[in-house]
């Protein structure tokens, strides 16, 4: 089995088995250590297959997005959120280098309207109304990132789903400060959509970048 596989499986394993843990009552430093081990060995994974700039802007995502996993529980929602728009920028880029061509009109209208729907569904859902500017500004580069991962030429049931779960799980974040306040089960949709996203993305990324021609599968018709 190639290191690459290995370290995806091991991803996979640290992702999944953090839920698992969530009733061990475990220290905190294990606990967080434990959350960022997933995501931290997508960075791993996709850095072992890195052969040009655009392999280590994936591997800088996901490195990112293990940094906001381990500060969100260090340090605070503001503080790891900053980390995950760092991360957000860098995929924005990344999938802009790697733009399908031709886009069509419709695609191009697709990803335009997902992002001032999202921005405004995250601003309105706060009950603590002072938070909502900042919601709704990481929102912009979360939905930037999704809107960019359509747009680019990785396949869509696996880069541009894995970026609509992310965009998903952090709404559910914002809902939990709101509407869905208090019920048990936003809190496993969260890390489901979040990982599971995650994963998609760097196995889609790193395969595309690996194939080295465009992968996408034909242009959806909506």
């Amino acid at each position: 089995m190639t290191l690459p596989r290995l370290l995806l499986l091991a991803a996979i394993a640290a992702g999944v088995s953090y839920m698992l843990s969530w009733g061990l009552h475990l220290p905190p430093a294990a606990s967080t250590a434990w959350k960022g081990a997933g995501v931290g060995l997508l960075a791993l994974y996709a850095a072992s297959q890195a052969r040009s700039l655009d392999g280590w802007l994936l591997t800088a995502v996901m490195a990112l997005g293990a940094t906001g996993d381990v500060l969100l529980e260090t340090s605070g929602l503001t503080v790891g959120a900053l980390a995950f728009l760092a991360g957000h920028i860098v995929a924005i880029g990344l999938y802009l280098r790697n733009r399908q061509q031709p886009l069509t009109r419709r695609q191009l209208i697709l990803a335009a309207l997902l992002v001032p729907s999202a921005v405004a569904t995250a601003w309105s859902l706060p009950l603590v109304r002072a938070s909502a500017p900042g919601i709704a500004l990481y929102a912009t580069g979360l939905s930037l990132m999704a809107a960019t991962a359509y747009l680019s030429r990785f396949r869509r049931d696996r880069v541009a789903l894995g970026a609509l779960m992310f965009l998903v799980s952090d709404q559910l974040i914002f809902a939990r400060a709101g509407p869905l306040h208090g019920l048990a089960w936003v809190s496993d949709a969260v890390w489901i959509l979040y990982f599971g996203g995650q994963t998609l993305i760097a196995m889609g990324v790193a395969e595309g970048l690996a194939q080295g021609r465009d992968p996408a599968s034909p242009a959806p018709s909506s």
